[in-house]
């Protein structure tokens, strides 16, 4: 008698990464397949390299069929804008860019006392929006990130004043979208919604994604407000009292220089990264991001005039 082994159940198992990357190629499928003109908001950030990673596997060999959008606020890393660029000509995209700059300067928009812009990045936003007739925004928020973000669906329905309310937001049981929206109204999609920062660095690794080098241990100018390492600019820092001092750091995210720390690090591999983010006790807009700080809801204030 002939004995036949029973299929071995963990040769067929997806990894943590291969599930949330599937999940996250699903959701750009979806979108494509659901919407007229979908967008992706592209920084240069690593969240939003590896979002642009999985569109172009999610639709390859075809091109990917949506254009980039970037708020740029006027004081990003230099590190970060030159990888933006150098990206979407490598990858022949369609890059539109809303500057806040052109909103201080026609007066749309008045500069902060704390020269801070990352919160004057909504009007722009919302603006470039409405002129692309954008129907779905994909942005690259992750639930770990902070507690306003963890009550975002995957499809987070945006009213005609590109304005988040949790009591509209839908349930999203086994993996169904619903994309309806009235006529001006949008939906903000978020592919890596269920992705940890740790998960993000083991994708990058396993992918071998390169990113800016502002994301890797290196000796840079910094002072200290609030308890984070800021990089001097025309933006208003250093203050009297605060000194600037050659320190060795990382950023772990990146945005608005203003707002935007660095912690202290000699992670310069991406193994030494991951290392570094497994025993970390702090998120990474926790440790690094002064805007969020503001006040308790600070996040929440901001999605419900419409910022991400």
């Amino acid at each position: 008698m002939t004995t036949v082994a029973a299929p071995n159940e963990s040769a067929y198992a997806l990894s943590h990464l291969d599930a949330l990357e599937s999940e996250a190629v699903h959701i750009f499928r979806e979108v494509a397949g659901e919407f007229e003109r979908p967008v992706i908001l592209f920084s240069g950030g690593k969240d939003s390299i590896v979002m642009l990673h999985l569109a172009l596997k999610a639709f390859a060999p075809a091109a990917v069929p949506f254009s980039l959008l970037h708020v740029d606020t006027g004081h990003n890393f230099p590190e970060v804008l030159e990888y933006r660029d150098r990206t979407v000509a490598e990858h022949g995209l369609r890059l539109h860019v809303a500057r806040v700059q052109d909103y201080i300067d026609d007066g749309r928009l008045r500069e902060r006392p704390d020269g801070t812009r990352n919160p004057l990045q909504t009007v722009p936003l919302l603006d470039a929006i409405g002129e692309g007739k954008y129907d779905a925004v994909f942005g690259g928020g992750r639930r770990d990130e902070e507690k306003a973000r963890a009550k975002e669906r995957v499809f987070s329905l945006r009213d005609e004043f590109g304005a988040w309310d949790p009591r509209r937001q839908r349930p999203e049981l086994w993996q169904l979208y619903n994309g309806k929206h009235a006529a001006g109204e949008h939906v903000r999609v978020f592919p890596l919604s269920n992705w940890t920062e740790l998960d993000v660095w083991q994708y990058i690794a396993r992918e071998g994604i390169e990113l800016p080098q502002i994301y890797y241990a290196h000796e840079r100018d910094v002072f200290a407000r609030s308890g984070m390492w800021l990089t001097a600019g025309e933006w208003g820092g250093p203050k009297s009292g605060e000194t600037v001092e050659k320190r060795l750091i990382r950023y772990r995210t990146v945005g608005d220089m203003s707002c935007t720390g660095a912690v202290d690090s000699d992670a310069f591999t991406i193994d030494q990264v991951i290392v570094e983010i497994a025993a970390s006790r702090l998120t990474e807009r926790g440790a690094t991001r002064a805007d969020d700080k503001m006040s308790e809801a600070a996040m929440e204030d901001r999605k419900r005039e419409g910022y991400f």
